[in-house]
C-alpha cells in the first residue's frame, strides 16, 4: 500500500499548528512532519503535542523547509509526499483530494489552486494576486504549461520529485517545482481548495512590503529560468 507522509513547514506558527495537524483527516497520512526553522514562539513543542513528528531546520528558508521535509519522507519510505500551510490559511479537509489523483497513479503532481469563488475575501492581497498572474502567465510563455496558481498544498510522488533534482532554498521553491515540473513533462493537474484569512499572527511573505517584495524577486528569478 502507498505510504503518505504530509509535510508543514512552520516558523512561529504555535496559534495555529495543532489546529492544522489535527484537521488532517484520520487515515491519510502514515505521518505528519513540521519542519520547524527554529521559532522562538513554541511551535515545535505545540506541534509535537499535537501528533506531528517534529524536524527542527536551523538553516533558514521556506524552501529549504520544504526539502528537508521530503528528505524526511524519503527515508520513511514515504510513496507520495504532500506539503501544507502552517497558517490555517489552506483547509485540511482538502488534502485529501489533492493526494487522491497521485495516489491512483494518474498524475504526478497535484497542485492545490486557490481559486476566486473558493477565497475567503481579504485572503490573498492585491500585490499576492497580480504576482500570481504575472508568474504564472511568465511560466506558460516560457515552459508552455497554463497554471492557475502558486499555492502551498501539493502533492507529488516522490520517483517524480527526484527528477526535479529542486535545489530552491527561500520562497521560490513552489514556483521552482512547477518550472522543472512542466519542463520535464510530469502529469500535472490543479483541483480547486478553499482559502482563508490567517486566524494568529502575521505572514512572513505577505505580512510586510519588504517580505512581498522579496518573494516577487525570488519566484521572478525562478520563472525567468535563473538558478
Amino acid at each position: 500500500m502507498a505510504r503518505v507522509v504530509v509535510v508543514i513547514p512552520a516558523w512561529n506558527e504555535a496559534g495555529s499548528i495543532a489546529e492544522v495537524v489535527r484537521g488532517i483527516p484520520a487515515g491519510l497520512a502514515d505521518a505528519v512532519l513540521v519542519v520547524d526553522g527554529g521559532s522562538s514562539d513554541g511551535t515545535a513543542d505545540v506541534a509535537r503535542r499535537a501528533g506531528a513528528e517534529v524536524i527542527v531546520e536551523t538553516r533558514p528558508g521556506y524552501g529549504r523547509a520544504c526539502r528537508t521535509g521530503a528528505g524526511r519522507a524519503a527515508g520513511l519510505g514515504a510513496d507520495v509526499v504532500a506539503w501544507l500551510d502552517a497558517a490555517g490559511c489552506e483547509d485540511p479537509e482538502d488534502l485529501p483530494a489533492v493526494v487522491a489523483p497521485v495516489l491512483r497513479g494518474e498524475y504526478d503532481l497535484c497542485l492545490g489552486a486557490r481559486v476566486r469563488d473558493l477565497r475567503e475575501p481579504g485572503s490573498l492581497r492585491l500585490l499576492q494576486r497580480l504576482g500570481n498572474r504575472f508568474a504564472t502567465a511568465a511560466i506558460a510563455l516560457r515552459w508552455g504549461h497554463a497554471y492557475a496558481d502558486l499555492g502551498s498544498m501539493r502533492a507529488i510522488r516522490c520517483n517524480a520529485l527526484a527528477r526535479l533534482e529542486l535545489e530552491e532554498d527561500g520562497s521560490g521553491w513552489p514556483a521552482r517545482m512547477q518550472v522543472e515540473a512542466a519542463r520535464r513533462g510530469l502529469r500535472i493537474v490543479e483541483l480547486p481548495i478553499r482559502y482563508r484569512r490567517r486566524r494568529t499572527g502575521r505572514s512572513k511573505v505577505s505580512g510586510s512590503l519588504t517580505g512581498s517584495l522579496r518573494a516577487a524577486r525570488a519566484i521572478l528569478r525562478v520563472v525567468g529560468g535563473r538558478r
